[in-house]
Protein backbone atom coordinates (compact mmCIF):
# COMPACT_ATOMS: atom_id res chain seq x y z
CA UNK A 1 0.00 0.00 0.00
CA UNK A 2 2.81 2.43 0.77
CA UNK A 3 3.75 2.98 -2.94
CA UNK A 4 0.17 4.12 -3.60
CA UNK A 5 -0.55 1.51 -6.29
CA UNK A 6 -3.73 0.13 -4.69
CA UNK A 7 -7.00 1.42 -6.15
CA UNK A 8 -10.15 0.41 -4.27
CA UNK A 9 -12.98 -1.08 -6.36
CA UNK A 10 -16.58 0.18 -6.11
CA UNK A 11 -18.36 -0.40 -2.80
CA UNK A 12 -21.43 -2.62 -2.82
CA UNK A 13 -24.49 -0.68 -1.67
CA UNK A 14 -26.97 -2.46 0.62
CA UNK A 15 -30.18 -0.64 1.49
CA UNK A 16 -31.59 -1.05 4.99
CA UNK A 17 -34.83 0.54 6.26
CA UNK A 18 -34.43 3.27 8.84
CA UNK A 19 -35.51 2.32 12.35
CA UNK A 20 -38.08 5.14 12.36
CA UNK A 21 -39.53 4.06 9.04
CA UNK A 22 -38.68 7.22 7.08
CA UNK A 23 -36.59 6.03 4.15
CA UNK A 24 -33.52 3.83 3.90
CA UNK A 25 -29.88 4.08 4.84
CA UNK A 26 -27.05 2.80 2.69
CA UNK A 27 -24.45 0.36 3.95
CA UNK A 28 -21.25 0.24 1.91
CA UNK A 29 -19.83 -3.30 1.84
CA UNK A 30 -16.20 -3.33 0.63
CA UNK A 31 -14.38 -6.29 -0.89
CA UNK A 32 -12.24 -8.54 1.32
CA UNK A 33 -9.07 -6.84 0.10
CA UNK A 34 -10.65 -3.45 0.63
CA UNK A 35 -11.69 -4.28 4.20
CA UNK A 36 -8.18 -5.53 4.96
CA UNK A 37 -6.62 -2.34 3.62
CA UNK A 38 -9.12 -0.18 5.51
CA UNK A 39 -8.38 -2.02 8.74
CA UNK A 40 -4.67 -1.24 8.33
CA UNK A 41 -5.39 2.48 7.94
CA UNK A 42 -8.02 2.51 10.69
CA UNK A 43 -5.55 1.05 13.20
CA UNK A 44 -2.88 3.58 12.21
CA UNK A 45 -5.33 6.44 12.69
CA UNK A 46 -6.72 5.11 15.97
CA UNK A 47 -3.27 5.12 17.53
CA UNK A 48 -2.91 8.80 16.67
CA UNK A 49 -6.38 10.17 17.41
CA UNK A 50 -7.63 8.06 20.32
CA UNK A 51 -5.72 10.11 22.95
CA UNK A 52 -7.30 13.38 21.78
CA UNK A 53 -10.93 12.23 21.71
CA UNK A 54 -13.38 13.68 24.21
CA UNK A 55 -14.17 11.51 27.27
CA UNK A 56 -17.90 11.74 26.46
CA UNK A 57 -17.41 10.23 23.00
CA UNK A 58 -18.29 6.51 23.17
CA UNK A 59 -18.80 5.29 19.61
CA UNK A 60 -16.48 2.60 18.24
CA UNK A 61 -13.69 3.31 20.69
CA UNK A 62 -11.53 0.76 22.54
CA UNK A 63 -12.82 -0.01 26.02
CA UNK A 64 -16.08 1.89 25.45
CA UNK A 65 -19.50 0.69 24.43
CA UNK A 66 -23.04 1.83 23.79
CA UNK A 67 -24.02 0.58 27.26
CA UNK A 68 -21.38 2.86 28.78
CA UNK A 69 -22.99 5.79 26.98
CA UNK A 70 -26.48 4.81 28.17
CA UNK A 71 -25.20 4.38 31.74
CA UNK A 72 -23.72 7.89 31.71
CA UNK A 73 -26.92 9.22 30.16
CA UNK A 74 -29.07 7.59 32.88
CA UNK A 75 -26.87 8.92 35.70
CA UNK A 76 -26.83 12.47 34.39
CA UNK A 77 -30.58 12.55 33.78
CA UNK A 78 -31.01 12.40 37.56
CA UNK A 79 -29.00 15.62 37.94
CA UNK A 80 -30.24 17.70 34.99
CA UNK A 81 -33.87 18.61 34.32
CA UNK A 82 -33.52 19.25 30.59
CA UNK A 83 -31.81 17.46 27.71
CA UNK A 84 -31.45 18.04 24.00
CA UNK A 85 -31.99 14.90 21.94
CA UNK A 86 -29.81 15.59 18.88
CA UNK A 87 -30.32 13.89 15.55
CA UNK A 88 -28.10 14.74 12.58
CA UNK A 89 -29.94 14.22 9.32
CA UNK A 90 -28.24 11.64 7.06
CA UNK A 91 -24.90 12.06 8.77
CA UNK A 92 -22.97 9.33 6.94
CA UNK A 93 -24.30 10.50 3.59
CA UNK A 94 -23.58 14.20 4.18
CA UNK A 95 -20.06 14.42 5.65
CA UNK A 96 -17.95 16.81 3.50
CA UNK A 97 -14.88 15.06 2.14
CA UNK A 98 -12.63 18.10 2.33
CA UNK A 99 -13.02 18.44 6.10
CA UNK A 100 -12.50 14.71 6.66
CA UNK A 101 -9.28 14.67 4.63
CA UNK A 102 -7.99 17.80 6.40
CA UNK A 103 -8.62 16.18 9.79
CA UNK A 104 -6.83 12.99 8.74
CA UNK A 105 -3.87 14.93 7.33
CA UNK A 106 -3.51 16.78 10.64
CA UNK A 107 -2.98 13.50 12.50
CA UNK A 108 -0.68 11.46 10.28
CA UNK A 109 2.73 11.92 8.72
CA UNK A 110 2.11 9.10 6.22
CA UNK A 111 1.04 10.49 2.80
CA UNK A 112 -0.33 7.11 1.74
CA UNK A 113 -2.86 7.16 4.60
CA UNK A 114 -4.31 10.45 3.32
CA UNK A 115 -4.19 9.11 -0.24
CA UNK A 116 -6.19 5.99 0.53
CA UNK A 117 -8.72 7.78 2.71
CA UNK A 118 -9.36 10.11 -0.23
CA UNK A 119 -9.72 7.19 -2.64
CA UNK A 120 -12.13 5.33 -0.34
CA UNK A 121 -14.27 8.41 0.07
CA UNK A 122 -14.42 8.88 -3.69
CA UNK A 123 -15.09 5.22 -4.53
CA UNK A 124 -18.47 4.86 -6.29
CA UNK A 125 -21.35 2.83 -4.91
CA UNK A 126 -22.42 -0.25 -6.82
CA UNK A 127 -26.21 -0.38 -6.62
CA UNK A 128 -28.16 -3.68 -6.48
CA UNK A 129 -28.89 -3.46 -10.23
CA UNK A 130 -25.15 -3.23 -10.99
CA UNK A 131 -25.02 0.46 -11.90
CA UNK A 132 -22.40 2.71 -10.36
CA UNK A 133 -23.37 5.82 -8.43
CA UNK A 134 -20.81 8.58 -8.11
CA UNK A 135 -20.81 10.57 -4.88
CA UNK A 136 -19.51 13.98 -3.86
CA UNK A 137 -19.78 13.65 -0.06
CA UNK A 138 -20.39 11.12 2.71
CA UNK A 139 -18.71 7.97 3.99
CA UNK A 140 -20.92 4.88 3.71
CA UNK A 141 -21.50 2.88 6.86
CA UNK A 142 -20.11 -0.65 6.85
CA UNK A 143 -16.47 0.05 6.04
CA UNK A 144 -13.70 -0.62 8.54
CA UNK A 145 -12.36 2.92 8.36
CA UNK A 146 -15.70 4.74 8.49
CA UNK A 147 -16.09 4.70 12.33
CA UNK A 148 -12.75 6.36 13.00
CA UNK A 149 -13.36 8.92 10.24
CA UNK A 150 -16.79 9.71 11.68
CA UNK A 151 -15.37 10.08 15.19
CA UNK A 152 -12.56 12.30 13.95
CA UNK A 153 -14.98 14.51 12.04
CA UNK A 154 -17.37 14.81 15.00
CA UNK A 155 -14.44 15.49 17.34
CA UNK A 156 -13.73 18.73 15.50
CA UNK A 157 -17.27 19.37 14.32
CA UNK A 158 -19.00 18.91 17.69
CA UNK A 159 -16.96 17.70 20.69
CA UNK A 160 -14.16 20.23 20.54
CA UNK A 161 -16.58 23.02 19.65
CA UNK A 162 -18.76 22.16 22.67
CA UNK A 163 -15.72 22.07 24.96
CA UNK A 164 -14.70 25.55 23.82
CA UNK A 165 -18.14 27.14 23.49
CA UNK A 166 -19.89 25.52 26.49
CA UNK A 167 -17.21 23.96 28.73
CA UNK A 168 -19.63 23.28 31.60
CA UNK A 169 -22.25 21.52 29.45
CA UNK A 170 -22.14 17.72 29.59
CA UNK A 171 -23.14 15.41 26.76
CA UNK A 172 -22.95 11.81 25.62
CA UNK A 173 -22.17 11.08 21.98
CA UNK A 174 -22.12 7.78 20.15
CA UNK A 175 -21.13 8.34 16.49
CA UNK A 176 -23.78 10.81 15.22
CA UNK A 177 -26.23 10.32 18.13
CA UNK A 178 -25.89 12.72 21.05
CA UNK A 179 -27.71 13.84 24.19
CA UNK A 180 -26.83 17.25 25.64
CA UNK A 181 -27.54 18.33 29.27
CA UNK A 182 -29.14 21.65 30.14
CA UNK A 183 -30.10 23.31 33.42
CA UNK A 184 -33.11 25.16 32.00
CA UNK A 185 -35.43 25.24 29.01
CA UNK A 186 -34.06 28.64 28.07
CA UNK A 187 -30.52 27.30 27.94
CA UNK A 188 -31.74 24.36 25.86
CA UNK A 189 -33.44 26.68 23.36
CA UNK A 190 -30.29 28.77 22.97
CA UNK A 191 -28.05 25.74 22.68
CA UNK A 192 -30.17 24.04 20.02
CA UNK A 193 -29.85 27.12 17.82
CA UNK A 194 -26.11 27.34 18.44
CA UNK A 195 -25.56 23.66 17.63
CA UNK A 196 -27.69 23.95 14.49
CA UNK A 197 -25.50 26.84 13.39
CA UNK A 198 -22.36 24.83 14.08
CA UNK A 199 -23.63 21.84 12.11
CA UNK A 200 -24.37 24.14 9.18
CA UNK A 201 -20.79 25.42 9.33
CA UNK A 202 -19.43 21.88 8.87
CA UNK A 203 -21.92 20.89 6.16
CA UNK A 204 -24.44 19.01 8.28
CA UNK A 205 -28.04 19.62 9.32
CA UNK A 206 -30.02 18.78 12.45
CA UNK A 207 -33.15 16.78 11.72
CA UNK A 208 -36.01 19.26 12.27
CA UNK A 209 -38.48 16.66 13.56
CA UNK A 210 -36.20 14.35 15.55
CA UNK A 211 -34.10 16.97 17.36
CA UNK A 212 -36.10 17.80 20.48
CA UNK A 213 -35.87 19.46 23.87
CA UNK A 214 -36.99 17.02 26.56
CA UNK A 215 -38.02 17.58 30.17
CA UNK A 216 -36.86 14.79 32.52
CA UNK A 217 -40.11 14.43 34.43
CA UNK A 218 -40.25 12.20 37.50
CA UNK A 219 -41.50 12.17 41.10
CA UNK A 220 -39.39 15.21 42.04
CA UNK A 221 -39.78 17.09 38.76
CA UNK A 222 -43.49 17.61 38.21
CA UNK A 223 -43.47 20.34 35.60
CA UNK A 224 -45.04 20.00 32.17
CA UNK A 225 -43.59 19.99 28.66
CA UNK A 226 -44.45 18.72 25.20
CA UNK A 227 -41.69 16.08 25.29
CA UNK A 228 -40.94 14.04 28.43
CA UNK A 229 -39.05 11.12 26.89
CA UNK A 230 -36.26 10.48 24.39
CA UNK A 231 -34.62 7.48 22.73
CA UNK A 232 -30.86 6.95 22.72
CA UNK A 233 -29.10 3.85 21.36
CA UNK A 234 -32.22 1.68 21.50
CA UNK A 235 -33.30 2.77 25.00
CA UNK A 236 -36.19 5.12 25.73
CA UNK A 237 -35.70 7.22 28.87
CA UNK A 238 -38.88 8.40 30.59
CA UNK A 239 -40.67 8.34 33.95
CA UNK A 240 -40.91 4.75 35.21
CA UNK A 241 -41.81 2.96 38.43
CA UNK A 242 -38.79 2.09 40.57
CA UNK A 243 -38.04 0.86 44.08
CA UNK A 244 -35.61 2.25 46.60
CA UNK A 245 -33.44 0.18 48.94
CA UNK A 246 -36.31 0.01 51.44
CA UNK A 247 -38.68 -1.52 48.88
CA UNK A 248 -40.75 1.63 48.49
CA UNK A 249 -42.07 2.44 45.03
CA UNK A 250 -41.41 5.82 43.44
CA UNK A 251 -41.18 7.36 39.96
CA UNK A 252 -37.75 7.82 38.42
CA UNK A 253 -36.47 8.88 35.00
CA UNK A 254 -34.99 5.64 33.64
CA UNK A 255 -34.04 3.99 30.32
CA UNK A 256 -35.57 0.76 29.04
CA UNK A 257 -35.76 -0.97 25.68
CA UNK A 258 -37.45 1.33 23.18
CA UNK A 259 -40.70 0.54 21.40
CA UNK A 260 -38.90 0.38 18.04
CA UNK A 261 -36.28 -2.03 19.39
CA UNK A 262 -38.97 -4.17 21.02
CA UNK A 263 -40.94 -4.31 17.77
CA UNK A 264 -37.80 -5.19 15.83
CA UNK A 265 -36.82 -8.06 18.13
CA UNK A 266 -40.42 -9.27 18.34
CA UNK A 267 -40.56 -9.31 14.54
CA UNK A 268 -37.41 -11.43 14.48
CA UNK A 269 -38.98 -13.93 16.90
CA UNK A 270 -42.13 -14.07 14.79
CA UNK A 271 -40.10 -14.78 11.64
CA UNK A 272 -38.38 -17.71 13.37
CA UNK A 273 -41.71 -19.60 13.45
CA UNK A 274 -40.38 -21.77 16.23
CA UNK A 275 -43.58 -23.79 16.53
CA UNK A 276 -42.89 -25.32 13.10
CA UNK A 277 -39.41 -26.59 14.00
CA UNK A 278 -40.78 -29.94 15.11
CA UNK A 279 -37.93 -31.85 13.52
CA UNK A 280 -35.52 -30.57 16.20
CA UNK A 281 -35.16 -31.64 19.80
CA UNK A 282 -35.58 -29.15 22.62
CA UNK A 283 -31.79 -29.07 23.14
CA UNK A 284 -31.18 -28.37 19.44
CA UNK A 285 -33.78 -25.62 19.53
CA UNK A 286 -32.10 -24.08 22.57
CA UNK A 287 -28.63 -24.19 20.97
CA UNK A 288 -29.95 -22.10 18.06
CA UNK A 289 -32.07 -19.65 20.04
CA UNK A 290 -29.86 -19.03 23.08
CA UNK A 291 -26.97 -17.05 21.50
CA UNK A 292 -29.38 -14.54 19.94
CA UNK A 293 -31.61 -14.15 22.99
CA UNK A 294 -28.62 -13.95 25.32
CA UNK A 295 -27.30 -11.03 23.26
CA UNK A 296 -30.64 -9.23 23.58
CA UNK A 297 -30.65 -9.84 27.32
CA UNK A 298 -27.09 -8.59 27.79
CA UNK A 299 -27.82 -5.37 25.87
CA UNK A 300 -31.48 -4.45 26.30
CA UNK A 301 -31.73 -6.06 29.71
CA UNK A 302 -28.82 -4.05 31.11
CA UNK A 303 -31.28 -1.34 32.23
CA UNK A 304 -34.82 -1.91 33.48
CA UNK A 305 -34.88 -5.54 32.44
CA UNK A 306 -38.64 -5.88 32.97
CA UNK A 307 -39.11 -3.93 29.74
CA UNK A 308 -37.77 -7.03 27.95
CA UNK A 309 -40.17 -9.45 29.67
CA UNK A 310 -42.95 -9.25 27.03
CA UNK A 311 -40.48 -10.40 24.38
CA UNK A 312 -39.20 -13.27 26.51
CA UNK A 313 -42.74 -14.39 27.37
CA UNK A 314 -43.52 -14.38 23.67
CA UNK A 315 -40.64 -16.77 23.03
CA UNK A 316 -42.06 -19.04 25.72
CA UNK A 317 -45.47 -18.93 24.05
CA UNK A 318 -43.89 -20.12 20.81
CA UNK A 319 -42.09 -22.90 22.67
CA UNK A 320 -45.37 -24.10 24.18
CA UNK A 321 -46.88 -24.12 20.70
CA UNK A 322 -43.83 -26.14 19.58
CA UNK A 323 -44.56 -28.73 22.28
CA UNK A 324 -48.18 -29.03 21.20
CA UNK A 325 -47.21 -29.35 17.53
CA UNK A 326 -44.46 -31.91 18.14
CA UNK A 327 -46.34 -34.22 20.53
CA UNK A 328 -49.95 -35.13 19.82
CA UNK A 329 -50.59 -36.12 23.43
CA UNK A 330 -49.82 -32.53 24.45
CA UNK A 331 -52.42 -30.93 22.16
CA UNK A 332 -54.74 -30.23 25.13
CA UNK A 333 -53.53 -27.04 26.76
CA UNK A 334 -53.60 -28.36 30.32
CA UNK A 335 -51.35 -31.28 29.38
CA UNK A 336 -48.96 -28.94 27.57
CA UNK A 337 -48.90 -26.67 30.61
CA UNK A 338 -48.07 -29.58 32.92
CA UNK A 339 -45.28 -30.69 30.58
CA UNK A 340 -43.95 -27.13 30.48
CA UNK A 341 -43.86 -26.97 34.27
CA UNK A 342 -41.98 -30.25 34.44
CA UNK A 343 -39.38 -29.22 31.83
CA UNK A 344 -38.69 -25.81 33.38
CA UNK A 345 -38.38 -27.39 36.82
CA UNK A 346 -36.06 -30.21 35.75
CA UNK A 347 -33.82 -28.16 33.44
CA UNK A 348 -34.20 -24.45 34.33
CA UNK A 349 -31.08 -23.45 32.39
CA UNK A 350 -32.05 -25.04 29.07
CA UNK A 351 -32.97 -21.64 27.61
CA UNK A 352 -31.04 -18.51 28.54
CA UNK A 353 -34.13 -16.37 29.08
CA UNK A 354 -35.58 -18.80 31.65
CA UNK A 355 -33.26 -17.17 34.17
CA UNK A 356 -35.59 -14.15 33.97
CA UNK A 357 -38.95 -15.36 32.63
CA UNK A 358 -40.29 -18.91 32.89
CA UNK A 359 -43.98 -18.40 32.17
CA UNK A 360 -45.68 -17.34 28.96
Amino acid sequence: MSPGSYFPPPVKAVELPESHGDGVRILGVPTVAGRTAQTVVARRLEQKVEPIFHPDSYGCRPGRSALDAVAACRRRCWNYDWVIDLDIQKFFGSVPWELVVRAVAAHTDQPWVVLYVTRWLQAPLQLPDGTLQQRDRGTPQGSAVSPVLANLFMHYGFDRWMAGRCPTVQFERYADDAVVRCVSERQADMLVKAIAGRMAEVGLRLHPAKTRIVYCKDANRRGGHEHTSFTFLGFTSRARAARNKNGQTFTAFLPAISKDALNKTSGAVRRWRLHHWTGLSLAELASWVNPIVRGWMQYYGAFYRSGLYPLLRRINAYLVRWLREKFKRLRPFNKAKACWQRITRQDPSAFAHWAWVVWF
